[in-house]
């Protein structure tokens, strides 16, 4: 059984590896370790999380997936968590949150009986986390559209400034043929604003080269 650590922020400003001191201290606790850990900058409220799903196929079945919260693992609809909780029963994962008390048992070693009761409980409780994880998710973006349409009628909302310098660089580690994983990891960007910036550039240079030159 390996421990594989997964740890996430919304934003490229968000630290993910906030939570690392207490993942390391509740195994430590418990005289394990963690195997392997699993850094990105992506919303929980999306399926699309390259680091996610690569824990996910270096997993063995037993394996634990482990995360400070529910939250940190999904802010997903209904219908994209059953998606993601079909391939982590594919791959007979168990899930460990520090927020979730009935799963720590799933960390340790116990008989098959013992195992498929906590099983069934554990699923029971990240199913209603879950669900409270996306509601909550979904009351806060609400309250922010408001805010900025309260905002936007007094002729107050301006938006986020976009970071030039670190779109800049972006920039430039593109057109230096660097991987979007390295990208990512020196920069700290999101995948969706390394994709919007990609298309930018791609269009700079077809524009460039379908220019005429003149004489």
């Amino acid at each position: 059984m390996f421990i594989r650590a997964y740890l996430r922020a919304s934003t490229s400003e968000q630290d993910a590896m906030r939570a690392r001191g207490a993942l390391d201290a509740f195994v430590a606790e418990r005289g394990m370790r963690i195997a392997a850990r699993y850094v990105e900058n992506e919303s929980g409220a999306t399926l699309v999380r390259p680091e996610l799903f690569r824990l996910l196929a270096d997993c063995d079945p037993g394996d634990v997936l482990l995360v400070e919260q529910v939250d940190r693992l999904s802010r997903l609809t209904a219908r994209d968590w059953t998606k993601l909780c079909a391939q982590i029963d594919e791959k007979q994962v168990r899930i460990v949150a520090l927020d979730l008390p009935t799963s720590w048992n799933l960390a340790e070693p116990t008989d098959d009986f013992s195992s498929r009761m906590f099983v069934a409980i554990n699923r029971m409780m990240l199913d209603v986390l879950a669900a409270v994880a996306r509601k909550d998710y979904e009351d806060r973006r609400r309250r922010q559209a408001e805010g900025v349409a309260r905002a936007r009628a007094d002729g107050l909302y301006k938006g986020r400034p976009p970071n030039i310098k670190r779109n800049e660089t972006i920039a430039q580690h593109l057109r230096d043929g660097k991987t979007w994983k390295f990208i990512m990891t020196s920069t700290r960007c999101s995948r969706t604003l390394l994709a919007s910036i990609a298309r930018q550039v791609r269009a700079a240079e077809q524009s460039i080269a379908g220019a005429t030159p003149t004489e």
